[in-house]
């Protein structure tokens, strides 16, 4: 069955996450700061929605949050223009991407992909989409938060993002031929931490949408 994006007539359609894009994350996980952005893929099986449980899988003993702004594209192409990607966004959420970190420690010692770290079932929490600011000043001043049983985690804004989001719209189509229902999660702040059995976690984009995951 195809996954649906809440608050648009969208399908997921590719599941696009950019990492390291905020420098104190960068700092916090002693990562090098890249170039270009960096790019992963995680499966449409990974979705979930608000309201919805985590299950943490058994092979892993470490899974940490990411809270971040997600754009769902309205449409695709290829080498847009800044202007053409501002204007391709169906909406803004937020989403928590979540990470296997044990396993994703292990695959960089080895120099393999992070795909399994990134991909369980339900590592990609999405929020309701609302309406995006159609200027890039706008888009880059979005205030986002993550708590977790009441207790502030992670607090973002997307002016402390090493690439804008209109920026990386167009990084993206000049490698990918980006489709209407494509997802981009943006990068996470600082303050990602490891989750257990019984918490509950609150995201939130400003005061326009939420995101309410259960673990278990």
């Amino acid at each position: 069955m195809r996954k649906k994006i809440p608050g648009t007539h969208l399908e997921v359609e590719n599941i696009f996450c950019i990492g390291r894009n905020y420098s104190e994350h960068i700092k916090e996980l002693k990562n090098a700061v890249p170039t270009e952005p960096v790019v992963f893929i995680k499966p449409t099986s990974s979705i979930i929605y608000s309201g919805d449980k985590l299950a943490l899988p058994s092979q892993s003993a470490r899974v940490d949050h990411e809270v971040e702004i997600v754009v769902a594209l309205a449409k695709g192409g290829k080498n847009l223009s800044e202007a053409q990607a501002i204007e391709s966004i169906a909406g803004i959420g937020v989403g928590v991407d979540f990470t296997a970190r044990d396993l994703q420690d292990k695959a960089k010692e080895k120099g393999l992909p992070w795909s399994v770290c990134k991909g369980f079932d339900g590592f990609a929490a999405i929020s309701s989409f609302v309406k995006a600011p159609k200027d890039a000043e706008a888009l880059r001043n979005l205030h986002f938060t993550l708590e977790v049983n009441g207790e502030q985690r992670q607090v973002g804004n997307s002016a402390d993002m090493l690439n804008s989001i209109p920026a990386l719209i167009c990084y993206l189509s000049t490698v990918y031929t980006l489709s209407p229902g494509d997802l981009i999660f943006t990068g996470t702040p600082q303050g990602v931490a490891p989750l257990k059995k019984g918490d509950h976690i609150l995201s939130k984009l400003e005061d326009w949408t939420e995101l309410k995951i259960e673990v278990v």
